[in-house]
């Protein structure tokens, strides 16, 4: 009997039928091709993930970003739907994410002629020194225009003081002095009329400048929010602009029914009060003190220790305290003896000291309002742009502002912190090397989001986004498609995608600071995240193809698994779709989602750069780093686990299935049919530091006309110890499949080799 050697052809294709795709593979689950000098490459099982760090959180992962500080301390930081997670070897995982809270309540504004300090009355609030605040409804005092985001410092419990600024960061004086007032725009219709009357004392618009509604309003008949364009300036407390539609009625209608909305931005952990002191200050005891925590979150030390004979009490590490509850550290009956505990609490990475007695807590102080957000911050944000500033955290939650963390100011207890003047509302943002600047795409001048709209800060300076004579600080507005769906700085140049091509920007320096180009119509990106680079090329997945920019043009990737991924993908989930750069083995993947995923990216298809070639699978990824600060690439999971890849030949402990089918061989041309009894495997049975362990599984399929249904023969296991199976099946076609599910292993295909003679006929 003859023997015949079976050599497969590296890569996946699933365009041609089964039977044309001879001496090649249809399907694949979890494996990888490697190159090979002869018949271009091998196929080999996938590698293997592990827990990073024990680091699970009760969320989908979202986002990914490993840098290193200045003290070559490494950092991963976390995004997820309730916020963003820092892990670093000298503090563990810990929640960064700044809590807002939205409010609208009356207030009164003071003023001093010729000052630009503002002080806000707003009693219960407890805003402190390291909070900020955003007020979102237009209010006039003392010749002051007030909108926007100021950083506050507090006066007491119940006033806080900002400082006035102009749209470049300037301070601006009042004219006058105001004791207590403040006021927000009013709104007068006319029945049948476009024309809207704005009365806002001191408003300093001028015909053509926008006016900006961010709470909506209702007057007339008429629903306002957005951008209006002011069509006449009526004096210098009123002005016009114009409805959508004639009001229905005459009406008169204050913003947000006369009160002012902030939105808190808690800059502290927690906000750390205690009363029950008597005149001479912290006593020996005998009288009530307790912690009242009125904002935010507040990290409590493993023990509070005690200077005398009481015992230690033990709390829970890191304890999350909602809004307005009370935290006491002793019972309900007081305690006395001499000596003190101490509680450390956490001011923005300044750790502070209170020393008190024990006994029965206090009342606490609470911010009435609606927390916008959750406990942990942004809820829900869909995704999290995630890069660095040197050694500071860039986070930008999606459609939201733009935050920073400094390791340097404390890594166990600061939070994010709004960088000053970045935009409101941002699609997402990414660093611009070398020259270093935030961009931000999909922004905005007003608080209502520009879809086309490119912004940038100055060059090393991040508190800077109007563009002046003296910084490059600027804006572009992208000219084709209807948004801009991501963006990242290339090996060369900043790209920006719309839904329908992409963009270069160059930097060029001042004046204009970029040059923009259209690069290619036609190939837009599908998902803000499906796009990376490897090798000095930037490969992504759009609408309905494959793309790479090699230092030029964008080029479509040839894609034999095309069928498998874009009939069958749901749309309504291209936002998930996450690029996952390996530049270990020179591939890039795309996790996708299909109508059984959930909505979550469960399904992934594999490029292979060297060889040319594409494979497929199943494996939910929902963030992911190519190599970084530590080692091989990181990947997070719907679950919100935290993987290393590439680190075991196992998934995270557990067997991987990983295998192969193959296209059907024609084993024999014409009428006669072949009969095969024996096979000799050929593997790679382990890798050269690990044990030859695999065990596999062999199965055939065979049939003597394409449309036949499959006879099966196996599965039969085979092992570095098995010489040859006997599976002693008769026809012309023939597909095989070898998988593997055991614990520790690792293969790689070689040069299988059958026995066969001629058999007959039909």
């Amino acid at each position: 009997m003859a023997h015949e050697s079976l050599k497969l052809i590296p890569g996946v294709d699933t365009i041609k039928t089964p039977v044309l795709n001879e001496a090649a593979i249809s399907e694949t689950r979890l494996v990888r091709f490697m190159p090979d000098r002869q018949i271009g490459g091998l196929v080999q099982k996938l590698g293997g993930w592990s827990s990073f760090k024990g680091i699970s959180l009760s969320s989908p992962i979202r986002a990914l970003h490993a840098w290193a500080d200045t003290n070559d301390t490494s950092r991963l930081a976390i995004g997820t739907p309730n916020g963003v997670w820092t892990y670093g070897e000298d503090s563990g995982l810990i929640n960064r994410t700044l809590q807002v809270y939205e409010i609208d309540r009356p207030v009164s504004f003071s003023t001093t002629t010729g000052d630009s300090i503002v002080i806000i009355d707003d009693i219960g609030s407890n805003v402190t020194s390291f909070d900020a605040v955003d007020i979102r409804t237009q209010v006039s005092v003392g010749g002051l225009i007030l909108f926007g985001y100021y950083p506050t410092r507090a006066v007491s419990d119940d006033a806080y003081e900002i400082v006035a600024r102009n749209i470049i960061g300037t301070p601006v004086n009042a004219t006058s002095t105001v004791a207590a007032g403040g006021a927000v725009a009013v709104f007068t219709t006319v029945a049948s009329n476009l024309d809207i009357n704005v009365l806002l004392d001191d408003h300093g618009y001028s015909e053509g400048s926008t006016f900006t509604i961010l709470v909506p309003v209702s007057v007339g008949g008429l629903y306002l929010f957005g951008n209006y364009t002011v069509s006449v300036i009526v004096d210098t407390n009123n002005f016009t602009i114009s409805g959508n539609s004639a009001a229905v009625s005459s009406e008169t209608v204050p913003m947000n029914d006369g009160d002012v909305r902030f939105e808190y931005y808690v800059g502290k952990q927690a906000t750390i009060s205690s009363s029950g002191f008597g005149d001479g200050g912290f006593g020996d005891g005998g009288f009530g003190v307790g912690v009242s925590v009125t904002t935010g979150r507040v990290v409590i030390p493993t023990s509070i220790t005690t200077v005398g004979t009481i015992a230690t009490a033990t709390f829970p590490e890191d304890m999350e305290v909602p809004l307005g509850t009370n935290i006491t550290v002793d019972s309900t009956t007081p305690i006395e003896y001499n000596g003190n505990w101490t509680v450390s609490s956490s001011t923005r990475g300044a750790s502070s000291t209170v020393s008190f007695d024990i006994g029965v807590s206090a009342t606490p102080q609470t911010v009435a309002g609606t927390l916008k957000f959750n406990t942990y911050g942004f809820n829900p944000v869909t995704d999290w742009s995630l890069d660095n500033w040197g050694e500071d955290l860039i986070a930008n939650p999606h459609m939201g502002s733009i935050y920073s963390w400094s390791p340097s100011l404390g890594a166990s207890y600061n939070r994010l912190t709004r960088l000053p003047n970045a935009p409101d509302v941002n699609e997402g943002s990414f660093v611009s090397m070398p020259q270093r600047q935030i961009v931000a795409y999909g922004s905005t001048f007003t608080g209502i989001q520009d879809p086309l709209l490119v912004r940038w800060c100055d060059v090393s300076d991040n508190s800077a986004w109007i563009g002046t004579v003296v910084n490059q600080a600027g804006s572009y507005r992208i000219s084709k498609g209807s948004k801009i769906v991501g963006g990242m700085q290339g090996p060369q140049q900043g790209l920006i995608w719309t839904d329908i091509g992409v963009w270069s920007m160059q930097y060029i320096g001042p004046p204009y600071v970029y040059d923009f180009k259209e690069l290619g119509a036609g190939s837009g990106l599908i998902g803000r995240k499906a796009m990376g680079a490897m090798n000095g090329v930037v490969y992504w997945m759009g609408q309905s193809q494959f793309y790479k920019i090699a230092g030029g043009w964008p080029e479509p990737l040839e894609c034999p698994v095309w069928d498998n991924v874009f009939q069958s993908l749901t749309a309504e989930d291209s936002e998930k779709i996450r690029c996952a750069v390996n530049s270990r083995f020179n591939e890039i993947s795309w996790y996708y989602s299909k109508s059984d995923s959930l909505g979550e990216p469960t399904y992934y298809v594999k490029y292979n750069a060297a060889l040319n070639q594409w494979d497929y699978g199943t494996l939910t990824r929902t963030a992911w780093i190519d190599q970084n600060v530590f080692g091989p690439p990181i990947g997070g999971s719907d679950a919100g686990e935290v993987f290393q890849h590439e680190v075991s030949n196992d998934a995270n402990g557990s067997a991987m299935f990983s295998g192969f089918t193959t296209g059907y061989f024609a084993i024999s041309e014409g009428s006669e049919k072949i009969f095969v009894d024996q096979v000799w495997p050929d593997m790679k049975w382990g890798k050269d530091n690990s044990p030859e362990n695999a065990v596999l599984q062999m199965t055939f399929y065979v049939k003597d006309y394409p449309a036949d249904n499959a006879s099966v023969f196996g599965p039969y296991t085979i092992t570095k110890e098995t010489e040859y199976i006997t599976p002693r099946f008769r026809g012309r076609l023939v597909a095989i499949d070898i998988s593997s599910n055991d614990l520790g292993s690792f293969w790689r295909l070689g040069n299988i080799r059958y026995r066969a003679q001629p058999d007959g006929v039909y």
